[in-house]
């Protein structure tokens, strides 16, 4: 079998002493590849797509606004595959910058919204396999470019600022839906297993739904799927991925206008992936945690601020993600 043969080559390698890097490939054609470890990056992949908390997605804005977002993240902790696996430990620490636009406009009557979004990562990722002992990975680079759309259905027609300033004082049940499509624009060495870019097209369809509580509150219900293209240069392999369903609640209080808190929670199940036809165990089935707080200032500026946890492919192993952004309304 050709992944024996590659375990053997593995363990030759370090009974010679030599370094390794995550996700190293070889040399005259011979890939060396670890099935274990690939299913252990294969996870932390559709993870991160399954693992958004996006609080009101779906809250609609006047006609013509347009909101230019700058912001940073930083995700530090595990991300592992299923516990079966002979991994000892996987610690990630991930910054990322983003930049991102979008603008509301009328649509048959309705409110609707296009949005772009591009990012830059910078990474380092460390494992411990009990064959190839401790690896490392560094990478960085642009990330897959993102657009989306969105259309509210029910509650929020087409708003002049006057409509729309109502609409916050007496809020009414809204109901919208969105598609977001990930294109493979980002940095990818198809040598390598940890890539910024996914090399592979990715859409998600999703309804969301909000429903007001009273004394400023609103609860967000959001019900996605993710489906996804193959990647045909995954280290000479071709990979395919099931897609992933998720879920995700959101408690808001309103305090002010522009300003609001909330609560949130998702969960997610699916992704399983299939490389070189033999299906992997990597089914993601997992849930996040957050907070998110934006504060306005100096008439159309604000400061979003974002805390989540969680854990990855149903295991023990958890980790944190801080979100910071400046947000400019035109």
């Amino acid at each position: 079998m050709k992944f024996a043969i590659l375990s053997c080559c593995c363990r030759r390698r370090l009974e010679g002493g030599r370094q390794h890097e995550l996700g190293e490939s070889v040399v005259s054609g011979k890939i060396i590849r670890v099935w274990g470890l690939a299913t252990l990056l294969l996870g932390s992949a559709a993870g991160a797509l399954g693992q958004e908390l996006t609080p009101r997605a779906y809250w609609p804005a006047p006609v013509g606004t347009q909101l230019l977002t700058l912001g940073t993240s930083y995700t530090d902790g595990d991300t592992v595959p299923d516990p079966s696996l002979p991994i000892v430990g996987l610690d990630s620490s991930i910054s990322t910058v983003t930049v991102g636009y979008t603008r509301a406009f009328a649509l048959a009557g309705r409110t609707a919204t296009v949005s772009f979004q591009q990012s830059y990562a910078d990474g380092n990722t460390q494992a411990v396999h009990e064959i190839l002992g401790k690896l490392e990975r560094d990478y960085q680079g642009r990330g897959d470019f993102s657009a989306g759309f969105s259309i509210n259905l029910l509650g929020a027609p087409a708003m002049t600022r006057e409509a729309f300033a109502e609409l916050r004082r007496n809020p009414r049940p809204i109901l919208g839906a969105s598609l977001k499509v990930v294109a493979p624009t980002g940095e990818y060495n198809k040598n390598r297993l940890i890539n910024v870019g996914a090399n592979r097209w990715a859409a998600k369809a999703e309804l969301g739904y909000i429903q007001p509580l009273g004394g400023n509150w609103l609860l967000e219900l959001d019900l996605g799927v993710w489906g996804f293209a193959d990647n045909d240069d995954f280290v000479g392999f071709t990979r395919e991925q099931d897609p992933i369903y998720s879920t995700q609640v959101h408690l808001i209080k309103r305090f002010a206008p522009g300003f609001w808190g909330s609560l949130n929670v998702n969960g997610y199940r699916g992704g399983r992936s299939t490389v070189d036809g033999r299906e992997l165990d990597d089914l993601q089935r997992d849930s996040k945690a957050g907070i998110t707080l934006v504060f306005p200032f100096a008439g159309k500026n604000a400061i979003k601020a974002s805390y989540a946890f969680g854990s990855v492919n149903d295991s023990d192993e958890s980790f944190d993600l801080y979100q910071l952004s400046y947000q400019r309304v035109f």
